[in-house]
């Protein structure tokens, strides 16, 4: 282990202020500073507020990551960072950093795609990926399905999100509910009292002639119109909303279809591995579904544990190592950050 590169990550896309040390697929250090309480009262991420929560943390929580590693920046092997897509000013944020610290002390960094860097966290715990595999990315901003076959030279997208991502419609269905903000935890707790079959909600995306057009899309928009529609009806009567209820049926109906179409990709494509990535792989019951279901074909699901979901500075120095170890030439020093930075482009 001990010669293998020593890989720093930087992660500024949104709320998060990352910073992860790695050898190989050896974690050494995964500090975070978060700006969600700063958001929590405007009910979703503010760019510019995240931008300047930003600026404050990346100082300290790189110190600290490099106290907890017990090395100096003068030790690092490379720098990795999240070049997009994600909130422009919190990204030049993450890249501006890079770049000095790969100046001062004189090491390459590697410009790299966020969502790709949520498949890569995976080997920290469960080692290399096999090739193929099929990777679900499910936040706040995406759901993907993707096809990996070597993920340093790039990945083959098989599906997306029409509207509305899994991440979205959780937080949108929280705060109908009176939850706070992120929405995902707070509706997974309120779920575990509810009944998921007490409400029919929809699963978008999944009648015959959807699927024709639209095999391995996610739509969620439909989704959450119907729960704020069942919501007002039942206020309207003046009836009480059963929180615990909603919640459940709600979260039961996209686990249903991430799940679904995930298992469907890999029967599709012969892939025996189903790795789930991204802030919704936190979900208690989307994991507990995707490994049920999965055991009836022969499929593996490997998750992540749930500090290594959400966004996280691990996660992009595991791409980065991943990236060095695979003979990938690094970024040049002017590198850019790319808000809409395509899934296709693992490192800029």
């Amino acid at each position: 282990m001990g010669d293998e590169p020593l890989i720093l990550g930087i992660e500024t896309s949104c709320d998060e202020t990352g910073v992860g040390i790695v050898r190989g697929h050896t974690l050494l250090a995964d500090a975070l500073a978060s700006s969600v309480d700063e958001h929590a009262r405007f009910g979703g991420v503010v760019p510019e507020v995240a931008s300047r929560a930003h600026l404050e943390a990346i100082v300290p929580t790189m110190d600290r990551a490099l106290r907890e590693a017990g090395v100096t920046i003068a030790d690092i092997d490379a720098i990795a960072v999240t070049a997009g897509p994600g909130l422009a000013g919190a990204l030049l944020v993450g890249v501006a950093a890079a770049k000095g610290y790969a100046v001062a002390a004189e090491k390459p960094v590697y410009g790299v795609n966020h969502l790709a860097a949520h498949v890569a966290v995976d080997t920290l715990e469960h080692g290399p990926l096999p090739a193929p595999a099929i990777a679900m990315l499910v936040s706040g901003g995406h759901s993907s399905l993707l096809l990996v076959d070597d993920l340093a030279r790039g990945v083959t997208p098989l599906g997306a999100t029409i509207d509305d991502a899994a991440g979205e419609a959780f937080d949108k269905v929280a705060r109908l509910l009176g939850l706070p903000f992120p929405g995902g935890p707070y509706i997974d707790r309120e779920a575990r009292a509810g009944d998921p079959a007490s409400i029919g909600f929809p699963r978008g995306l999944t009648a015959a002639r959807d699927l024709a057009a639209h095999r391995y899309d996610f739509s969620f928009s439909g989704l959450k119109t119907a729960v704020a529609r069942w919501v007002e009806g039942r206020r309207r009567a003046g009836e009480p909303v059963p929180v615990a209820d909603v919640a459940a049926s709600f979260q039961e109906a996209v686990c249903d279809v991430l799940t679904g179409k995930a298992l469907a990709a890999c029967r599709a494509h012969g892939v025996d591995t189903l790795v789930i990535g991204g802030g919704v792989a936190a979900n208690s019951r989307l994991r507990a579904m995707a490994e049920q279901r999965a055991q009836r074909y022969g499929i593996r699901v490997r998750v992540p544990r749930p500090g290594l979901c959400t966004d996280n500075g691990a996660m992009v120095a595991a791409l980065g190592a991943h990236l060095v170890a695979a003979g990938v030439a690094p970024s040049r020093l002017d590198l850019p950050a790319d808000s809409a930075l395509p899934l296709t482009t693992v490192s800029v």
